[in-house]
């Protein structure tokens, strides 16, 4: 590698809207406050729901049945 062109690495805090607190690493160099993180994003936390938008998942399954 060459020397001096790489940013540094260190250790930031990332602080999510839901209270969860971790550290990480970043070439940002401050810490990051966000709003979803894998502790309260519906995906990670199963709490995924089907949006129904004017019916297409009842037409969907009339359709092919399921």
């Amino acid at each position: 590698m060459k020397p001096e062109i790489h940013p540094n690495y260190k250790q930031i805090t990332v602080t999510c809207g839901c209270g969860n607190v971790f550290v990480t690493g970043s070439a940002l160099g401050k810490d990051l406050m966000i709003e979803v993180c894998s502790s309260c994003h519906p995906f990670y936390t199963g709490k995924q729901r089907v949006v129904d938008t004017a019916g297409r998942v009842d037409k969907f399954r009339k359709k092919y049945g399921k």
